[in-house]
């Protein structure tokens, strides 16, 4: 049996974050001890392991609950959650596009910058200049 405490340390996810989890179904709730203090089994340990993994990769809660269901029949076949992650990895690539596009908006806007105070910052007149042409259309 592992206390809350342990499932935090071995795992690396926060005590408040466990009691979330468990609060909205994604980790069974805890056995109480006669102290009433939380007690998990190996099995709460490696479920908490699996979100933690899935939230590192940025599955959102609903879809780690899904995958989780999923799990639950070792039969089936994987395609559900083929999809899961196939919708993740497009949303990711959307994310992505849209960073390389802030990128290079920031770039060449730091890269006309050669004025030596605000007054003539090619930064602040983007900026600025952005703003309108954005309230025109």
């Amino acid at each position: 049996m592992y206390s809350i405490g342990d499932l935090s340390r071995l795992t690396g996810v926060k005590v408040p974050t466990i009691r979330y989890y468990e609060q909205v179904g994604l980790i069974s709730a805890a056995q109480r001890s006669e102290g009433n203090q939380r007690r998990y089994e190996k099995n709460d340990l490696e479920r908490l392991a699996f979100i933690r993994h899935a939230r590192d990769l940025g599955f959102d809660v609903p879809a780690i609950r899904d995958l989780i269901a999923l799990s639950h029949h070792p039969d089936a076949p994987c395609a559900g959650a083929d999809r899961i992650a196939e919708d993740h990895l497009a949303a990711v690539r959307e994310k992505i596009a849209k960073l390389r596009k802030l990128e290079r908006e920031l770039e060449r806007i730091v890269s006309h910058c050669s004025g030596h105070s605000v007054e003539d910052c090619y930064v602040i007149r983007a900026l600025s200049e952005h703003g309108l042409c954005e309230a025109e259309h």
